[in-house]
C-alpha cells in the first residue's frame, strides 16, 4: 500500500497540482492586498467614502440595546439579527477585481509565450476527383488516377 501511495503522490500531475495550489494561495494574498490596499481606497473615495461593509438589513433588534444601529458592529454588539448585504457587495466587488487581475495576468503571460507553428497538412485533394488523399500518395485510392 505504501508503494502505491508513493507512486500516486509522485506522479507529475499530483505534484503539479500541489505546486499550483501553493502558488495560488500566495498569489491570492498578493491580489487581495492589491484590491484592499491599492484599488479599493480610490474607489471608496470616488464613491464619496461609502463603506459597503456597514450596509445591513435588520431582521430582529438586539436584546442588549435598542435600534437604530448606525454600524454593523453596533448591531452585532447589541445582539441584533441582520442580513449583511454590504459585506456581500464588498465580496462581489473584490471577486470581480481579482478575476480581472488574474485574467490580465494570464493574458499577458500567454502573449509572452511563443506561438506554436501550424502543423503541416497530412492530406491533399486529388486533382481529378477532389477526394482527400495522403500527401505522399502517388495514386488516388478513389479514382485510381496517377498523381504527379
Amino acid at each position: 500500500m505504501f508503494k502505491e501511495f508513493k507512486a500516486f503522490a509522485m506522479r507529475g500531475n499530483v505534484v503539479d497540482l500541489a505546486v499550483g495550489i501553493i502558488i495560488g494561495g500566495a498569489f491570492g494574498s498578493i491580489v487581495r492586498s492589491l484590491v484592499d490596499d491599492v484599488i479599493m481606497p480610490p474607489i471608496g473615495l470616488a464613491l464619496g467614502n461609502v463603506d459597503f461593509s456597514d450596509l445591513f438589513l435588520l431582521l430582529s433588534e438586539g436584546v442588549k440595546a435598542a435600534p437604530p444601529y448606525t454600524t454593523l458592529a453596533e448591531a452585532q454588539q447589541a445582539g441584533a439579527v441582520t442580513i449583511n448585504y454590504g459585506l456581500f457587495v464588498n465580496s462581489v466587488i473584490t471577486f470581480l477585481i481579482i478575476a480581472l487581475a488574474v485574467f490580465l495576468l494570464v493574458r499577458s503571460i500567454n502573449r509572452l509565450q511563443p506561438q506554436e507553428a501550424a502543423a503541416a497538412p497530412s492530406t491533399k485533394d486529388c486533382p481529378y476527383c477532389r477526394m482527400p488523399i495522403p500527401v505522399g500518395a502517388t495514386r488516388c485510392p478513389e479514382c485510381t488516377s496517377e498523381l504527379r
